[in-house]
C-alpha cells in the first residue's frame, strides 16, 4: 500500500486535515496569479476554515456544516472561493468515510450541492456545463471516493474477522481432536488399572485392612477419573452442546462438597490438610468454581509429590467483595523447598487457567515449604477483539 493508501486508511483525520490546511496556506501564499495578493477578508475566512477543521476533526458532520456556512460567506464577499470550496468538499469526503449513516451523508451532499448551484447559477454563466462540472468536482468526487474508501475498510474488517473466526475454528477442531486422542489413550490405561485393582481385591480376600482401604481408594479414584473423561469427551463429540466441556464436571453450588472431597482424597494419600473453605464458595459461578476445584486438586497433588506424604498442607478459600482468594501452602515435609521438579505441566496449567480468568498465580518457597495462591476477580476481562 502506498503512502496515499496509508493516509486514507488512517482512522484519525487530524493528519489529513493538517495536510489540507498546509496546502491551503501554500495556495494563499504562492498560488495566486502574479500581482494578486490575498485580501484581509480572504485571510480571515481561510484562517477560520483552517482552525475549525482542526478543532472539529473528530466531528466531521459539524465541521462540514461550518465549512458550508463559510463557503456561503465566501461566495458573497470574495471573488476567489477556492479555499472554502476545497474545505467543504474535503469535509464531505470525511463524512463519506466516517461511520455516519447514509442519510446524513446524502443530506450533507444535498446541502452542499444546493449552496453551490444557487451561487454559481445566480451568476448567470454562459454555459451550464461549467456549474455542472464544478458540481461533480465539488460534490460528486468526494462522495464517490469516500464511499469507495469506506466500503473497502468494511470489507477489510469483515475479511479479517472471518479469517480470525476460521483460525479459531481450526484451532478448536485441532484441540478437540487432540483431546479425543488423549482420552482414548488415557482411558485405556486407567481402565486397565481399575480392572487390575478390582481383580486384586478379589484374589486377595484376606489382605490387611489398610491395604484393602488403599485398593478401594485407587479403584474409586480411577472409576471417577474414567467418568470425568467420558463426560468431557461426550461434550467434545457433540457440537450441539456447550463447547466448554469442563463446565459439566461440577454442578453449580457443589463446590464446597467437591473441595472437601479433594481434601479427603489428599488425606487418604497421607497428607495432613488443614482446610478453611468459606461458605460463600457455594454461590460462585461455574467457571471460577471449577477453576478453584482444579487448582486445589493440582496443588494438593503437587504437595504429595514434592513434599512427601508426611507434609502438612493448608487450603484457604475465601470470597472478598466477589473476588475469590485461594491458596495452598505446605511446610515442606522435611524437604528443602525449591521449584517443583519433574516433567509435568502442573504450574503451567494452573497459571494458564488463572490468567484466563483475569488473575495472576503466585508460586514460590514460603515458611520452609511451598505456597501457591491467586485472586480470581469477580469481573472477568473481555477478550482482545470484543473490547473495542
Amino acid at each position: 500500500m502506498g503512502w496515499v493508501g496509508r493516509l486514507f486508511d488512517a482512522r484519525d483525520t487530524l493528519v489529513r486535515i493538517l495536510l489540507l490546511d498546509l496546502s491551503g496556506l501554500g495556495y494563499l501564499l504562492f498560488g495566486h496569479e502574479a500581482g494578486r495578493t490575498p485580501t484581509g477578508t480572504q485571510w480571515l475566512l481561510a484562517g477560520t476554515a483552517f482552525g475549525c477543521a482542526l478543532v472539529l476533526h473528530r466531528r466531521p458532520v459539524v465541521s462540514l456544516l461550518v465549512q458550508i456556512a463559510l463557503l456561503v460567506v465566501a461566495f458573497r464577499v470574495l471573488d476567489d472561493t477556492t479555499i472554502n470550496q476545497v474545505g467543504a468538499s474535503w469535509l464531505l469526503l470525511e463524512v463519506a468515510m466516517s461511520p455516519a449513516g447514509r442519510r446524513v451523508l446524502w443530506a450533507a451532499a444535498g446541502l452542499l450541492a444546493t449552496v453551490y448551484l444557487v451561487f454559481t447559477l445566480g451568476n448567470r454563466p454562459s454555459s451550464l456545463a461549467v456549474p455542472i462540472y464544478g458540481l461533480f468536482v465539488v460534490v460528486g468526487v468526494p462522495v464517490l471516493l469516500g464511499l469507495v474508501i469506506r466500503t473497502t475498510r468494511e470489507l477489510s474488517v469483515q475479511a479479517r474477522r472471518q479469517a480470525e473466526s476460521e483460525s479459531r475454528a481450526a484451532r478448536a477442531d485441532e484441540r478437540a481432536a487432540i483431546a479425543r486422542e488423549l482420552h482414548d489413550v488415557v482411558a485405556h490405561h486407567v481402565a486397565s488399572m481399575v480392572l487390575r485393582v478390582g481383580v486384586a481385591r478379589h484374589v486377595l480376600p484376606d489382605v490387611d485392612p489398610r491395604v484393602a482401604e488403599v485398593f478401594d481408594d485407587v479403584h474409586g479414584t480411577g472409576t471417577a477419573a474414567l467418568a470425568d473423561l467420558r463426560r468431557l469427551v461426550a461434550v467434545l463429540r457433540d457440537p450441539s452442546r456447550r463447547t466448554d466441556a469442563a463446565l459439566t464436571a461440577i454442578e453449580p453450588g457443589a463446590l464446597p462438597a467437591a473441595l472437601e472431597a479433594a481434601v479427603e482424597t489428599a488425606r487418604r494419600a497421607g497428607l495432613t490438610v488443614d482446610a478453611s473453605i468459606a461458605a460463600e464458595t457455594g454461590s460462585l459461578d461455574v467457571v471460577r468454581g471449577l477453576a478453584v476445584l482444579r487448582l486445589t486438586q493440582e496443588a494438593l497433588t503437587n504437595v504429595a509429590k514434592h513434599a512427601g506424604p508426611a507434609a502438612h498442607a493448608s487450603l484457604r478459600v475465601e470470597v472478598r467483595d466477589g473476588d475469590v482468594v485461594w491458596s495452598v501452602a505446605d511446610d515442606g515435609g522435611g524437604v528443602a523447598p525449591g521449584l517443583p521438579s519433574g516433567g509435568g505441566h502442573g504450574l503451567t496449567g494452573m497459571r494458564e487457567r488463572v490468567e484466563v480468568l483475569g488473575g495472576r498465580l503466585t508460586a514460590g518457597p514460603a515458611a520452609g515449604g511451598w505456597r501457591v495462591g491467586t485472586v480470581l476477580p469477580a469481573t472477568q476481562p473481555l477478550p482482545a477483539g470484543e473490547a473495542a
